[in-house]
C-alpha cells in the first residue's frame, strides 16, 4: 500500500476535496483555507495513534479521531529537500531535478556549498493557489534554495517567516557564516545569534516563534476574508533538536520527546484558533514528515520509526513511511483509517492542480 506526497493530496482530493469543495465555496461564500504542517524527520511510530507507548501527543492523536489516519502514506524521497520539492511541486525527485546524486539538487545536502534550487519552470502549489485568490505564508524551513532566484516569494509565496535551511551550526562566522532567517526578502538575523539555540541544553524559542507566526496570520486572513495557505515547516525534530523552557524535561523520551511534546501542543493551538475564529469547518489540514527519523542522530536527537526497519537516507520503510493526518471538521467523517491504493502516478497530480485552478499540463 503506497501513495507518493502530492499524489497523498490528490488522494485526499478524491476522498475529501472532490466531496465539498465547491459546496464549501458555496456555503461560506470563499474556497476552503489550506494548512500543511510538515514536520522534519519525526518517525511513523513518534505519535501515540501509531503505537508509541509514551502516549505523549494528545492533540495530534485527537486529531487523528476527529479526522483520518493514513497509516501507509508515503513520502518521495527519504531525504528533505527532494521530498519536499515533490510535495510543493506536485513531481516526483526524478521529474524535478531534486534527487540526490543530481547536481542541479545539490541543495539536497546542506548547508553552505550548495549552489542548486528550485527552477522557475516547476509549478509550486502556491502559485496556482495565488492565482484562484489565495494568500499563502511559508512558516520555517523552506530548503529549496537559498539563493536570491530561489526564494519562496519568487515561486508563490507572499509571506514568509524562516530559514533557507536547517539550524545547523554554530559557524565560525569566518570562513562558515552561521544561517540566516528571513521575514519575507529581508534577512533578520542568524540562528544561534539572533535566534538562540543552546546546544548544551537544547533550549530554544524558536517553535513557540513559529506558532505565533501561524496564529497571527490566520487571525489576518480571517479579518481580511481571503482564503489562505500556511504551509508550516518547522524543524525542532530535526537534530539537534531543540524545545523550548516551558517543555524541557518533560517527557519520558528526553530531548526529543520534549520536542515532539511542543509540536503537539502547537498543533493543539492551531487548530483550536481555527475552531475559535469559526474557520474550522472551512480549512483542511494536513500533518506529515518529510523523511523517516534520522536513526544516525539517535537515540537522543533521533526519533522512532516504529516497527519498520531503518529511516531517513533509506528506502526501506523507516525511511519512506510517514505518519499523516487529515482534519476538516463538518467535510472528514472522523475516526477513519485510509489505506491509499498502491501505485499513484505524478500525472495525477494534474487533478488536483484543477481543484484549484486551470494549469498547464505539460508540465505533469
Amino acid at each position: 500500500m503506497a501513495t507518493r506526497r502530492w499524489p497523498l493530496l490528490l488522494a485526499l482530493c478524491g476522498l475529501v476535496w472532490g466531496l465539498s469543495l465547491a459546496g464549501a465555496a458555496n456555503a461560506t461564500g470563499s474556497p476552503p483555507n489550506l494548512v500543511v504542517l510538515l514536520m522534519d524527520d519525526m518517525g511513523w511510530g513518534d505519535l501515540g495513534v501509531f503505537g508509541h507507548p509514551s502516549k505523549e501527543t494528545p492533540n495530534l492523536d485527537r486529531m487523528a479521531s476527529e479526522g483520518v489516519l493514513f497509516p501507509s502514506f508515503y513520502a518521495a524521497n527519504p531525504l528533505c529537500s527532494p521530498s519536499r520539492a515533490a510535495l510543493l511541486t506536485g513531481r516526483l525527485p526524478i521529474r524535478n531535478g531534486f534527487y540526490t546524486t543530481n547536481a542541479h539538487a545539490r541543495n539536497a545536502y546542506t548547508p553552505q556549498e550548495v549552489v542548486g534550487g528550485i527552477p522557475d519552470s516547476e509549478l509550486l502549489l502556491p502559485e496556482l493557489l495565488r492565482k484562484a485568490g489565495y494568500v499563502n505564508k511559508i512558516v520555517g524551513k523552506w530548503h529549496l534554495g537559498h539563493r536570491p532566484e530561489f526564494h519562496p516569494l519568487r515561486h508563490g509565496f507572499d509571506e514568509w517567516f524562516g530559514s533557507p535551511n536547517c539550524h545547523f551550526g554554530p559557524y565560525d562566522n569566518k570562513g562558515t557564516p552561521n544561517i540566516p532567517i528571513y521575514r519575507d526578502w529581508e534577512m533578520i538575523g542568524r540562528y544561534y545569534e539572533d535566534l538562540k539555540i543552546n546546544r548544551k541544553t537544547g533550549e530554544a524559542n524558536l517553535t513557540q516563534i513559529y506558532l505565533q507566526e501561524a496564529l497571527d496570520f490566520i487571525s489576518r486572513q480571517r479579518t481580511s476574508q481571503q482564503p489562505f495557505f500556511l504551509y508550516w515547516a518547522i524543524d525542532a525534530t530535526h537534530a539537534p533538536v531543540y524545545a523550548s523552557r516551558e517543555f524541557l524535561g518533560t517527557s519520558q523520551r528526553g530531548l526529543y520527546g520534549d520536542a515532539v511534546r511542543e509540536i503537539d501542543s502547537s498543533v493543539g493551538r492551531i487548530l483550536s484558533h481555527l475552531q475559535k475564529l469559526g474557520i474550522g469547518e472551512n480549512t483542511f489540514v494536513f500533518f506529515t514528515s518529510d523523511n523517516g527519523a534520522a536513526l544516525m542522530s539517535g537515540p537522543k536527537q533521533g526519533g522512532s520509526n516504529g516497527p519498520f526497519l531503518c529511516g531517513k537516507e533509506t528506502t526501506f520503510e523507516g525511511g519512506m513511511r510517514e505518519p499523516a493526518i487529515a482534519w476538516w471538521p463538518g467535510h472528514i467523517p472522523p475516526g477513519q483509517d485510509v489505506f491509499i491504493p498502491e501505485r499513484r502516478k505524478d500525472s495525477q497530480s494534474w487533478t488536483l492542480y484543477k481543484s484549484f485552478v486551470p494549469a498547464d499540463k505539460g508540465n505533469v
